[in-house]
């Protein structure tokens, strides 16, 4: 209950300080010294291309590893050691994941310090996740239902894709989603790949880049108090952004949902 009302306090302070900043200038201008020109055009652009490239990495490997461990991999001593191994790794500290993704992605790939590495490190954090929800997800499906489309004459193939997944697929969405929400909010490993919060563009896959925790975390270090408001303005569109990729996942889950009942 306590830490309930410490959030609201927060929030409504953050609000209070941050609403009268959050207009259509602070959405649309770049970076600047200058408190009363700085926006967060660069930073939400790049969170956004950053997150869209995540997802194309982390989808297909997360649920097509769901699928291999669930319906096709043998059950002995490896797969437990994977399993086991896929468990703890959800659990290690983001900025490990930084650290990697640097050594890896950004020094032994020579890809830079580039929105590619970047979305390539957080697939790697989000990873995890997704194939833990995925294969919940998969593990849920009642049995009979294969049975049925064996009995039917269908291959494994056909099993999984016409009758595991279309039920499955509500909380794999729903997974999903709310793994890419914790990597929109990740920090850590970008400032370790990244580091760069003077952007001046609109990043593409291999340029430097800005995301939205790195650049409020910069500005709650400046000493102007006005700096400090514009890092309200931004946690409020960090929240906006991270409320809607929930409700997002609510909807698909329902809509998935009913339509898997009918």
């Amino acid at each position: 209950m306590v830490g309930i009302v410490g959030l609201a306090v927060l929030l409504i302070q953050t609000a209070v300080v941050g609403l009268p900043w959050l207009d259509f200038d602070f959405l649309t201008n770049y970076m600047s010294r200058k408190p009363e020109l700085a926006g967060v055009k660069a930073a939400v652009m790049g969170t956004l291309i950053t997150i869209l490239f995540t997802a194309l990495f982390t989808v297909p490997i997360g649920v097509g590893a769901a699928i291999y461990l669930e319906e096709y991999a043998p059950k002995n001593r490896f797969t437990q050691i994977i399993e086991v191994n896929i468990s703890n790794l959800a659990g290690v500290p983001s900025v490990v994941y930084g650290l990697l993704g640097l050594g890896v992605f950004v020094q032994l790939m020579s890809l830079g310090k580039v929105v590619l590495a970047g979305a390539l490190t957080l697939t790697l954090l989000v990873l995890p996740i997704v194939i833990l929800a995925s294969r919940e997800a998969i593990r849920a499906v009642p049995n009979e239902y294969r049975l049925g489309a064996f009995a039917l004459g269908a291959d494994q193939w056909q099993v999984i894709k016409s009758a595991v997944l279309p039920s499955a697929l509500p909380g794999i969405l729903t997974g999903t989603i709310l793994a890419l929400s914790r990597a929109v909010g990740e920090a850590a490993p970008i400032l370790v790949i990244s580091g760069l919060v003077y952007v001046t563009f609109v990043p593409g896959p291999f340029d430097r880049f800005t995301v939205l925790p790195l650049q409020i975390f910069t500005w709650v270090g400046r000493p102007q108090d006005e700096f400090r408001s514009l890092a309200a303005a931004g946690i409020l569109v960090l929240l906006i952004i991270l409320l809607s990729m929930n409700a997002v996942a609510v909807l698909l889950r329902n809509k998935y949902q009913i339509r898997s009942e009918d």
